[in-house]
């Protein structure tokens, strides 16, 4: 009789396929460049996404080289743990111009009744409406560690509003961590949750000053939205300066356990440039004092033209 216990049950991704020749090779080195942009942007490792998507961490770098052909399940998987429909992921050609994706966005959150008004009134009308929406509301952006949540204090305190921390409100609505929320669920999860709790705060709260993650701006609907409600600032800080900030508050993530910490941030905060840019003003806090700062930054929400706390 045969004694020997059955292994357990291991599904093995297939190897990666050679590449395509012609369109297919070059379609296959685009769609590995798109995939690490990606990926960069959200300031996910590649063994977090090969974690999340169930690949392996070989397989996504075969990808990311232009050198792995997946089925399209393991496309789905992939897409789903950036937290990306797969159809975005797999277009062909150039990416979109960041300008058409906000507009989409922006698009598909009328009703259609108003799609047809939209469609003859966008130019004239709604950049009106948009400054409106974003009086009183001051939504500061940018990566981890450039002053947020220090100059976003201040500046509430200045003026007299709220101040909102929109990742303490995800944690309220999801009743979890930050860590557990990724841990358990994945990006997909959590930026559906930083988008319904960005809905509630907007409800809620026609004044305040709010420090957004430095994510946000890599979830396009969550961007148009914020940027549409919001007098929004760039936040911004030299590399070497975000580091130590983290560092200083014990916290490398998303650079944990990684050798390559600086490089890794330099790659991220690269990637998101040209989202930060969509930002109504920027500030510089390198070398200056919070104080200083601040003033800067009621100097820019009170400069001619700006839509922020005009009565401040």
């Amino acid at each position: 009789m045969n004694t020997r216990q059955p292994k357990a049950s291991v599904v093995r991704l297939a190897p990666a396929r050679p590449p395509l020749s012609g369109d297919g090779d070059a379609y296959l080195r685009r769609l590995g460049e798109r995939v690490r942009m990606l990926r960069h942007q959200r300031g996910m490792s590649r063994k977090a996404l090969a974690q999340h998507a169930r690949v392996s961490e070989r397989y996504l770098a075969q990808m990311e080289a232009g050198k792995g052909n997946c089925s399209i399940v393991l496309l789905r998987r992939i897409a789903r743990a950036i937290g990306l429909p797969v159809i975005q992921l797999v277009q062909e050609g150039a990416e979109p111009p960041l300008e058409l994706v906000l507009l989409t966005q922006f698009l598909e959150r009328l009703a259609p009744p108003a799609l047809g008004e939209a469609r003859e009134l966008l130019h004239r009308h709604f950049g009106k409406a948009s400054g409106d929406l974003r009086q009183g509301r001051i939504a500061l952006i940018g990566l981890r560690g450039g002053g947020k949540s220090t100059l976003g204090r201040l500046l509430a305190e200045r003026l007299d509003v709220p101040f909102i921390e929109l990742d303490r409100e995800v944690e309220r609505l999801k009743g979890a961590s930050l860590n557990e929320i990724f841990e358990m669920f994945g990006q997909e999860t959590f930026r559906r949750a930083e988008r319904e709790a960005l809905e509630t705060v907007l409800a809620q709260h026609p004044q305040f000053v709010m420090a957004t993650s430095g994510s946000i701006v890599t979830e396009p609907g969550t961007l148009e939205l914020l940027l549409a409600s919001c007098f929004t600032v760039w936040i911004r800080a030299e590399p070497d300066e975000h580091m130590h900030r983290v560092m200083a508050q014990g916290d490398m993530r998303p650079m944990a356990n990684s050798a390559r910490a600086m490089d890794d941030l330099v790659s991220i905060l690269r990637s998101r440039e040209p989202l930060y840019a969509k930002a109504a003003a920027n500030l510089i806090t390198s070398g200056k004092t919070p104080e200083q700062n601040v003033t800067e930054l009621l100097r820019l929400i009170r400069a001619p033209g700006s839509t922020a706390l005009r009565s401040a």
